[in-house]
């Protein structure tokens, strides 16, 4: 025998480990009801996986659009218009200078005019800033979108630069338009604010023009974001259901393993068990530890059990007595379903009987119940009711059963063709005055019925085979055993008999002048004579003893168990009650004798057949000397030594 290594003992630890957490990864242990729970929030999961690349993209997209149509634009809008009034002041104060009078005073208006847009321009700028930059209203997206949008440095600081460059402007034109009624005593002041004009003009320009070319590389760039976002977004999505998909498919063909295998396994299960290919070699293999691994492992148990039920009945079948087949259901009891106390009662219910059948009432067991059941079946409340009679639904349900025994009983009645023909009863502990039958008991009593049921045809066919071979065994007219019945019972009377080293009284009786009553009464009456003959003969020996009608008006008494020389009493106390015996009859009043031969086994011989022949010699003998006599037979009576 190979012994393990602490190293293959470690590696096959391992791979139990390896095992054990790929079924924990995998959920197959997991219930049903949690796994499609499972199923549910990875489905959740995705969608909103989903749903929030697209939220977060959407949200990006807005933000970006909001700095396109809330600054980008309005701001390029507003500058090109800006520069166009710097180039209109620029052009104003050029023809002003060349032209004199009201002209050139018109000019200067023009140009204040320019200037007034420009800083009407910036106001409108700077309101559209700061109702954007104060604005709480909207939903939570269109908030937090404003509040990313909120820093503008660039735009602000241009403005504010603007409005300075518009202020000095619209004053050193106004002071232009003062200098210019005295041009050649201000003509170098003119000179200086025409410079600084210039100055301002350009530097207005330059700041606009490098601003829109800004504002044009914030557009580009955010334009090109959001179409990085769109692109980026459909990959994510993209991704995200494929991955969503696969793990969908691979749930879903984990699933339908998990389900489908064992269903198709159990469905092909059925079909074998209902075509009787009952196979426990191929059992349903369990996977997991689900309630698909627990149905799997039951119906492996309900296989067995049917298998089993059916290997039973099979066997019962071919059993040749009742009493095997009751021996078989006691074993399964025991040895099966681990009940240790039970007892299986027949009911013969045309002499209302009972009889304990197994186990056999033998050392310390006993009956639980009052043995008058056994004479009087109707007693029993199962017999009577044909329903099965449990002490755990009311205590003391069952008068019949013996009180303060410390145990409880369940008694199911075994139904042949509509009536109680049997009564199994099993015994558990008590519990008390409100003890009820545990799970346990319970899946017993459930077994236990089951192969009860099963067995039931089996008992019904051997009980009617057993009916019919004693019908043909009994004489009809008189309810004796007939001559068949001696042949075929022979051998065991004989055996039990010298076993126990006892004798056989032999009583060959035979009704003195029968034909005469024939003859006389008719057929009727002598038939009547016949049944109280057999009934008085029937009343006058023991229940262990046998009366046959050995033909005509011919009847053979075995007396057992008896010993010598008590045989010819039983004979003359028979004799005389035939005698005494008086049938009343239309018109009469009938009185027969009787002539008995008497023989003894093996007192007299040491064959059977040979001492039935002795006693009817003895019978002949009774006859010849005048009859209504009992004689024994005696050796000189058959002088021959052969039979």
């Amino acid at each position: 025998m190979e012994i393990p290594t602490d190293n293959g003992c470690r590696q096959e630890s391992r791979r139990q480990t390896w095992h054990e957490l790929i079924r924990l990864i995998t959920f197959v242990d997991l219930p049903i009801k949690k796994k499609f729970r499972l199923f549910a929030v990875g489905t959740i999961f995705w969608f909103l996986s989903m749903a929030a690349v697209a939220v977060v993209s959407l949200t990006a997209i807005h933000y970006k659009y909001n700095q396109i149509a809330g600054h980008t634009l309005p701001y390029s809008q507003a500058i090109s218009k800006v520069i166009v009034h710097v180039q209109g002041i620029s052009s104003s104060i050029t023809q002003a200078q060349q032209e004199t009078g009201d002209a050139g005073a018109r000019q200067l208006e023009s140009a204040q005019s320019h200037v007034k847009s420009i800083r009407g321009i910036i106001s409108a700028l700077s309101l559209g800033i700061n109702s954007s930059q104060g604005s709480t209203g909207g939903n939570l997206v269109e908030n937090f979108i404003l509040s990313m949008a909120r820093s503008d440095v660039e735009g602000t600081q241009y403005l504010q630069r603007m409005l300075t460059l518009v202020e000095q402007m619209d004053r050193h034109i106004s002071l232009l338009q003062q200098f210019r009624q005295n041009p050649a005593e201000n003509a170098p002041d003119i000179q200086h604010i025409l410079n600084l004009l210039g100055g301002q003009l350009e530097e207005a320009h330059t700041l606009s023009a490098s601003f829109t070319e800004s504002l044009t590389g914030e557009y580009t760039a955010n334009t090109q974001l959001i179409n990085e976002i769109v692109r980026t977004s459909i990959h994510i999505i993209l991704l995200v259901l494929l991955l969503a998909t696969l793990l969908l498919l691979i749930f879903t063909r984990w699933i339908t393993g998990a389900f489908y295998k064992p269903i198709d396994a159990i469905i092909n299960q059925i079909h074998d068990l209902g075509t009787g290919k009952v196979d426990l070699d191929n059992k349903l293999t369990i996977h997991s530890k689900d309630e698909m691994g627990t149905l799997s492992s039951e119906f492996n148990e309900l296989i067995e059990t049917v298998y089993g039920m059916t290997i039973f009945k099979k066997v019962i079948e071919e059993d040749s007595t009742l009493d095997e087949v009751y021996r078989r259901l006691g074993e399964v009891f025991e040895n099966e379903l681990g009940i240790e106390r039970y007892m299986i009662y027949e009911v013969n219910g045309n002499k209302k009987e009972m009889r304990a059948g197994y186990p056999p009432l033998v050392g310390d067991r006993k009956l639980f119940c009052y043995e008058d059941i056994l004479s009087d079946c109707s007693l029993c409340r199962a017999v009577k009711t044909g329903h099965t009679v449990s002490s755990f639904e009311f205590r003391g349900v069952c008068r019949q059963f013996l009180p303060d025994t410390g145990m409880e009983h369940v008694c199911i009645p075994m139904m042949l063709a509509g009536v109680t023909g049997g009564v199994v009863q099993f015994l558990f502990p008590s519990r008390g005055e409100k003890g009820h039958i545990n799970e346990v008991e319970n899946q017993q009593l459930f077994k236990a019925e089951t192969y009860i049921k099963q067995s039931l045809s089996v008992v019904e066919t051997k009980r009617l085979m057993n009916t019919l071979r004693e019908s043909a065994m009994v004489d009809t007219l008189t309810g004796l055993y007939n001559r068949r019945f001696l042949q075929e019972h022979t051998k065991q009377i004989i055996s039990g008999v010298l076993r126990r080293r006892k004798t056989i009284g032999l009583l060959l009786c035979d009704i003195d002048y029968f034909k005469q009553i024939n003859d006389t009464f008719g057929h009727d009456v002598g038939d009547l004579v016949l049944k109280e003959a057999a009934a008085c003969m029937r009343n006058s020996v023991r229940e262990a003893d046998i009366v046959i009608r050995f033909g005509g008006e011919e009847f053979l008494i075995l007396l057992l168990d008896v010993d010598q020389g008590d045989a010819i009493d039983v004979a003359e106390k028979i004799r005389v009650k035939i005698g005494d015996m008086k049938i009343t009859v239309p018109d009469a009043v009938i009185q027969k004798t009787i002539s008995i031969g008497v023989s003894e086994f093996p007192g007299d011989t040491d064959g059977f057949w040979q001492a039935i022949k002795f006693a009817d010699v003895a019978l002949y003998k009774a006859k010849e000397t005048g009859r209504n006599k009992t004689v024994r037979f005696e050796p000189d009576m058959w002088p021959r030594k052969e039979f």
